[in-house]
């Protein structure tokens, strides 16, 4: 008898965790959906939304000239804002162009994939809509510089110079590791299950801190956007493989001027504990970094690597004036190029 009735009480407290549970998840998507809704009213786009077809890409152009500079990110949710140390330095010289890809920040997501040639088709489709057409010098950091490999293998007739900043290389997923260890680790369970939670708010719980310098509005739109943003960015990284595969398969680009910054700054031991190297195992990936970016120095006849050896991965953040003394450099030559083109054409 007393038996049955602690089964019964048990059962009660059961169905009331439950009910809390299902409450809380309720409340929690409730909350979420209304963020969502205040955020495009709260931190609207700086720039413009371009329809390419049934969704919406925000692209942010400042700056006037030519050619234009577009700027693609990393893999990560900042999108338009991984260039606000840099933006409107570069735009004071050229046009300059920065976008958000899909899922990420103001941009819609989308249901193809999120490899190198779905983020081409993106950008060419989102150029022609704005009515930007080349010439073009592509500025990638992280892995915007396979991004800006598979495009100019789509598009090169357009695309006239690169400026890699710290970006990634077409085969580091098998040279940079060392010895032994996996060339490339899929996500771990816990973000994927937030990502796919992120409609209950969850994401909200994750506190967020400004980065330094970061106006306190491009803070909270980076965070009331991070729901939406976390998406984007898991999908990218689930097609790292591909991106890596698809941008090798330009690896000659000719006499385009291009600049390859690369980041030497030592790791520092948290960066170290979390990728699980020794000192000495974060040397050997430095040095083989650097001679990664030696070879992307050679795809081109009018190139040079410079090692920046006071910034970490983001040099744009830490040392934003390399980054717009290249895109300086590489525009200039640009423009001495489309100069001497009509006096190198045939007489008619």
């Amino acid at each position: 008898m007393a038996g049955s009735r602690a089964l019964r009480v048990l059962k009660r407290i059961g169905i009331g965790l439950g009910g809390m549970v299902v409450l809380a998840v309720a409340f929690g998507a409730a909350c979420e959906q209304w963020a969502r809704h205040s955020a495009a009213k709260d931190f609207p786009p700086r720039g413009q939304l371009v329809d390419i077809g049934g969704r919406k890409l925000h692209l942010d152009c400042r700056g006037s000239g030519s050619p234009t500079v577009i700027l693609e990110s990393g893999v990560d949710p900042n999108g338009t804002l991984s260039w606000r140390p840099v933006h409107d330095s570069i735009a004071k010289i050229t046009r300059t162009c920065a976008y958000d890809r899909a899922g990420i920040m103001w941009s819609d997501d989308k249901s193809g994939p999120h490899d190198g040639e779905g983020v081409a088709r993106d950008l060419h489709a989102m150029l022609q809509k704005a009515g930007i057409g080349g010439p073009l010098v592509l500025v990638g950091l992280s892995a915007g510089g396979p991004y800006a490999m598979t495009y100019t293998r789509l598009h090169g007739d357009d695309v006239k110079g690169i400026v890699f900043v710290d970006a990634s290389h077409a085969d580091q997923g098998k040279k940079l590791p060392p010895p032994g260890r996996k060339a490339y680790v899929e996500l771990p369970f816990v973000p994927r299950a937030m990502s796919a939670l992120a409609w209950t708010g969850i994401w909200r719980l994750v506190p967020s801190q400004a980065a330094p310098g970061e106006p306190p509005a491009e803070a909270g739109a980076r965070q009331a956007y991070m729901g939406h943003s976390v998406g984007g960015v898991i999908a990218e990284m689930d097609a790292l493989p591909a991106i890596w595969e698809q941008a090798g398969k330009l690896r000659n680009l000719g006499d385009r001027p291009i600049v390859v910054l690369t980041s030497t700054q030592p790791y520092p031991p948290e960066m170290l504990q979390g990728l699980g190297v020794t000192r000495a195992e974060g040397e050997g990936m430095q040095a083989r970094w650097k001679a990664l970016h030696a070879e992307i120095a050679s795809w081109s006849t009018r190139s040079r690597q410079e090692l920046v050896p006071d910034a970490g991965h983001y040099i744009q953040n830490e040392r934003p004036d390399v980054v717009v003394r290249a895109v300086d450099e590489v525009v200039k030559a640009v423009r001495a190029d489309a100069v001497k083109a009509p006096a190198a054409a045939p007489a008619t």
